[in-house]
């Protein structure tokens, strides 16, 4: 399924490509700061804009003023007839010329296009991006980071030979288009559409190779038509359920959330309050797939760290569920049991209370008439907490007593019960045994509430216990038997203990041995509009749920003009009554439509498999192109998504790899997280109250002064601080944020593009750093990559002519090259291929440069070296390497040539640095080849500038030579002072 630019209508927003993508936005930019009108005139996206005046006036009901366009073309106008003639720009190279003219030579050509049936006997190398969420904003310079890399892949092994699969889409489903909708009353599906377009121009105009072809969006019901038939499949396994839970309920967004989507008690879109109430969801069983999950996490080349991420959110843990009997007013045992978990049933006899979580669903039973009305005002407050607030080993503790006991049924005790937020009702039974001497939080809040706190581990070396906090290591167990209940477990180990205590308990029917996870099922359902229809119906006469048949999907959604929430938990597709409204197709039973949708995350969880086979209307993908394609090869996104996105594709990849749909366990083969770019280095000031500047000194407590920003030509730097440059008395601090509207430093590419060029705004990603690590981006430093790609053009193409255009052709010879030429290229191509192959771009960059600068020295340009040296550049910098190909006449494409191989012939080193001596005291070096005689090393030294000085015209003596150690020569020093006497 391909969305083309017919299917995207009214909305023809994708602009021809030398124009530039701002007339494209949802309202119209300014132009870069930087750009003179000079340059603006000259450049074809504003030569467009003064010839193309009818095309641009068609975009005025875009947001684009007609009364500006006009006024900017009669001001270019009047300008250019005041000079006469036309502003010539001196550019670096032709990029304004060059970059348009390819970017549309690779679309009408379909270069990049990946055919359905591939020569399957060749290597395949499946590189993917994360596909982006098509945000109205559009691209900032930190997105093409990824983009650009993943790039450089797939151009380098389609030049090895591979067949590259490198698509691009949209995970276009979820709340932000929603909730502009809301705010504006304009479809969520016209406004993503557009933001689609805008997107695609942007990526476009970076000339990032992806097969077009193979273009999908999560909201096209022939995409998601394959989303509902995996529900369908989850549903059929017992997978897909619904249940009472308690969830986290955004009344700000009218909908529920994942944990995951959670952060700091407040939702991930939007940092809107979240609350906890229970309601009834449709939930994925991914619990179900826990081991499996953890277990194959060691067979992925994926960073260390999501590893462990992922190990820490799926929180395996072996320990055992042991029943606690409740205890009436009387202090007789009830039938009523709270079974808990433990990961240390060695600790049991030091259990003094136990603590259930405000959501603990026995809890209306247990508390007392006494305390009810403190239980139920406590529970309305948790609720208003995450689980990540409550958890939080800083955050003070909390609790109210419930007014009843239970009995510990090691030691007999009876021990009080709590309710406290800092467990869990999603975690383990909902219950603890707080043991306060082994455990911080519990001995906080043993602390807080004055409840007994009893020591039964000591620790292995003898060493003395800190009665003001817990030991939670293990060690030898003491004060732990009661001959009555049959146990005794003093002086054995933790570990043998714990035995111990679990085969007692399974004996005496007291508990069993458990395997818990911290992971908790997937909650699913979104009280949304604009999401996948969940394909389930509910009979009336008896609520039972029925499958929507596979045969009618998609089942699309409904349109609606009223998209607000309810408020109540009501999703909005209840509205649409209509639609809502149905009949089983088996019995003829009314019924009615679930109105939940389903969230962001499904479209996005398999994608990468219908990129293999994005038109199949019968089947998710085909078998043979799964099996070819597959495992994604290198998967390139963010950290961000660690225990979201890449969890929950895990997840589904395994279950359709159970009902075969997939022959691979796992989806992605290599995961990269790129750096962050932070935005440019801000440095701030701070003034007292008189409006007198202080030093930002680390004494200084800054909070208590107002900031003020101040521009980079006011500052200095001294050593590792930055001071104000008319007072170094006052420091400053300097400090790069993360690109965002809110702080004002988003640069956007198109400006970057427009004054520098794709291939420049490619090159300086790369070369800024590590491509894994975070960087600051600096405008003024893509200047250097930018005079680098100027030397590069000029040195092949020759400086411009007198009028400030570049010849046709280049200034290549026929000639064959050097040793020492092919030695330097050898040497470059050695270095690009091992630096893209381990994706450090920066040092790949750095190599080239370098064999640039050897260029400049040499007297001729060898044909043969410089088409390989522009090999080597076409993945970094496509368009100018596409041009140079074709002036050095080739008529097809350069991205399938064949990559250079470096010679290994020539990587050896045939010169060595010789140390030169005189009179026993080192002067300098010089460089010979291995196996150079004497007298060649000699001539060689006599003739160097800085050695010669000592040589001239004196006599010597004698000269020792060690070949390829070191040239000594002893002066004759009394024949020098004899001639120097006559």
């Amino acid at each position: 399924m391909n969305i083309t630019h017919a299917k995207l209508q009214p909305f023809p927003l994708s602009p021809p490509l030398n124009l530039p993508a701002f007339l494209f936005s949802s309202k119209s930019l300014p132009m870069p700061r930087k750009l003179k009108h000079a340059h603006v005139q000259n450049s074809p996206s504003f030569a467009s804009t003064v010839y193309r005046k009818h095309t641009l006036l068609s975009y005025g009901s875009f947001g684009i003023s007609r009364g500006r366009i006009r006024s900017s073309i009669s001001e270019v106008e009047d300008e250019q007839k005041q000079k006469q003639k036309p502003v010539l720009v001196k550019r670096a190279y032709p990029f304004n010329e060059i970059e348009p003219k390819w970017q549309r030579y690779w679309e009408e050509n379909r270069t990049f296009r990946t055919p359905d049936d591939v020569d399957a006997s060749k290597p395949k190398y499946y590189v993917l991006d994360m596909f982006p969420y098509p945000s109205g904003a559009g691209l900032h310079v930190g997105h093409p980071l990824g983009y650009t890399a993943t790039d450089i892949l797939a151009r380098f092994k389609r030049m090895q030979g591979y067949n590259v699969l490198h698509p691009m889409g949209w995970d276009a489903f979820g709340l932000p288009a929603e909730q502009y909708a809301i705010e504006t009353g304009t479809h969520p599906k016209l406004t993503t559409l557009r933001n689609i377009n805008r997107f695609r121009s942007q990526l476009k105009s970076l000339g990032f190779s992806y097969d077009w072809d193979r273009e999908i969006s999560t909201i096209e019901p022939e995409y998601y038509k394959w989303t509902q038939w995996i529900f369908l499949q989850l549903l059929k396994r017992g997978l897909a359920y619904q249940a009472e839970v308690p969830v986290n309920w955004c009344p700000a967004l009218g909908t529920v959330l994942a944990n995951e989507e959670v952060v700091d008690g407040v939702s991930e879109r939007g940092g809107h309050p979240v609350i906890r109430k229970p309601m009834r969801q449709w939930m994925l069983k991914i619990t179900a797939y826990a081991d499996r999950l953890l277990e194959d996490l060691d067979e992925l080349d994926w960073p260390e760290s999501i590893k462990e991420m992922q190990r820490n959110w799926i929180g395996r843990s072996e320990g055992a569920e042991v029943e606690f009997c409740v205890l009436d007013s009387d202090g007789r045992e009830t039938d009523m049991k709270i079974t808990v978990y433990t990961t240390r049933p060695d600790t049991i006899f030091g259990a003094t209370y136990l603590v259930v979580a405000p959501e603990y669903t026995l809890l209306s039973s247990i508390v007392s008439t006494k305390q009810r009305e403190s239980v139920e005002e406590y529970q309305e407050i948790a609720s208003r907490k995450s689980d990540l607030e409550r958890t939080e080993l800083q955050t003070e503790k909390t609790g109210v007593f419930s007014g009843c006991y239970a009995k510990n049924p090691t030691s007999g005790e009876p021990i009080p019960i709590w309710v406290a937020d800092y467990v869990l009702g999603s975690y383990g039974t909902g219950a603890i045994m707080a043991v306060p001497a082994h455990d911080a939080r519990d001995h906080e809040f043993a602390s807080k509430f004055d409840i007994p706190i009893k020591w039964v581990v000591t620790p292995n070396n003898g060493s003395c216990i800190e009665s003001v906090k817990a030991y939670s290591g293990e060690g030898i167990i003491i004060n732990s038997s009661n001959m009555n209940a049959g146990l005794c477990i003093n002086g054995l180990s933790s570990k043998e203990a714990a035995y111990k205590v679990i085969g007692w308990a399974e004996k005496n029917g007291k508990g069993n041995k458990k395997v818990n996870y911290k992971l908790r099922d997937w909650l699913f359902a979104r009280q949304r509009y604009w999401g996948e229809p969940i394909p389930v119906i509910f009979l009336e006469d008896s609520g039972e749920s029925i499958p929507v048949l596979e045969t009618e999907l998609p089942l699309t959604l409904p349109e609606l003009d009223d998209f607000t929430p309810s408020g109540t938990g009501e999703p909005p597709l209840s509205k649409a009554v209509s639609w809502v409204k149905t009949i089983d197709p088996s019995s003829g039973i009314p019924a009615t439509r679930e109105t939940n949708t389903m969230p962001q995350w499904a479209g996005s969880c398999w994608y990468y498999l219908r990129f293999m086979d994005p038109q199949n209307p019968n089947e998710l993908v085909d078998k043979a192109k799964e099996k070819y394609w597959s495992p994604v090869d290198v998967y390139v996104g963010g950290a961000e998504h660690a225990v979201l996105h890449l969890l929950y594709s895990r997840f589904w990849h395994k279950v359709l790899y159970d009902i075969g749909v997939v022959s691979t366990k796992e989806p992605f083969k290599c995961v990269i997280n790129q750096g962050i770019i932070l935005g440019e280095v801000q440095y701030t000031a701070f003034k007292d109250t008189d409006g007198n500047y202080i030093s930002a000194d680390s004494s200084v407590k800054l909070g208590e002064y107002v900031p003020e920003t101040i521009p980079e030509e006011r500052v200095v730097k001294s050593g590792e601080f930055f001071l104000l440059k008319d007072n170094p008395n006052i420091r400053l601090t300097a400090r790069a944020h993360k690109m965002s509207k809110s702080r004002g430093n988003v640069v956007n590419p198109d400006d970057v593009v427009s004054e520098f060029g794709a291939d420049s705004l490619r090159l300086y990603e790369m070369f800024m750093g590590p491509f894994r690590d975070s960087k600051t981006w600096n405008t003024s430093g893509i200047e250097g990559v930018h005079r680098f790609l100027g030397r590069t053009w000029r040195l092949i193409v020759g400086s411009p002519l007198h009028h400030g255009a570049f010849r046709d052709g280049t200034l290549v010879t026929d000639e064959e090259p050097t040793t020492e030429q092919l030695r330097a290229f050898h040497k470059c191509i050695a270095k690009v291929t091992e630096e893209i192959e381990g994706t450090r771009f920066n040092t790949g960059i750095s190599a080239m440069m370098e064999f640039i600068n050897a260029a400049y020295k040499w007297d001729k340009l060898p044909k043969a070296t410089i088409e390989a040296f522009v090999l080597l550049l076409s993945p970094y910098a496509p368009h100018m390497a596409e041009e140079l190909w074709s002036r050095l006449g080739h008529p097809d494409s350069i991205a399938y040539e064949a990559f250079p191989k470096a010679d290994p012939v020539y990587l050896k080193e045939s010169t060595i640095v010789l140390p030169i001596q005189i009179n026993g005291k080192t002067r300098g070096t010089i460089e010979v080849e291995k196996g150079c005689s004497e007298e060649d090393a000699f001539t060689l030294a006599s003739q160097d500038e800085k050695l010669s000085k000592y040589l001239d015209g004196k006599p010597i003596r004698k000269r020792i030579f060690v070949p390829g150690k070191i040239l000594n020569v002893i002066l004759d020093r009394q024949s020098a002072k004899a001639s120097s006497i006559q």
